[in-house]
């Protein structure tokens, strides 16, 4: 019951957009196929039903990323139980004025 009030850190795509130029750990928590169709180009796709499985650096900031924001703060309470110190992107990529990558491009 409590993970239902869990506080979860969020940023809005335009602070995103300036921490890319760095060094982050950003997770893409849609479907593969919604991954490839455009995605931003630092982002790892980890769909949020194996979510659950990841195992990174804890000392890392993650940020995670869906369509809206929904799947992806779910995605970071389930990490934040594990441990990890997250950040949802609100408004996910709906929001997302950046750069994005297609994979039918490479």
């Amino acid at each position: 019951m409590l993970g239902l009030f869990t506080k979860i850190n969020s940023i809005s795509t335009n602070e995103l957009q300036e921490k890319v130029a760095d060094s982050i750990e950003l997770i893409d928590v849609r479907y593969p196929a919604e991954y490839r169709a455009g995605h931003i180009e630092k982002a790892k796709n980890i769909p949020f039903e194996k979510i659950a499985t990841y195992m990174g650096d804890k000392t890392k900031t993650i940020y995670l990323v869906c369509t809206a924001g929904v799947r992806s703060k779910q995605a970071a309470k389930i990490l934040k139980k594990k441990g990890y110190h997250v950040v949802n992107v609100s408004g996910g990529m709906r929001a997302w004025q950046g750069k994005i990558v297609r994979e039918e491009e490479k």
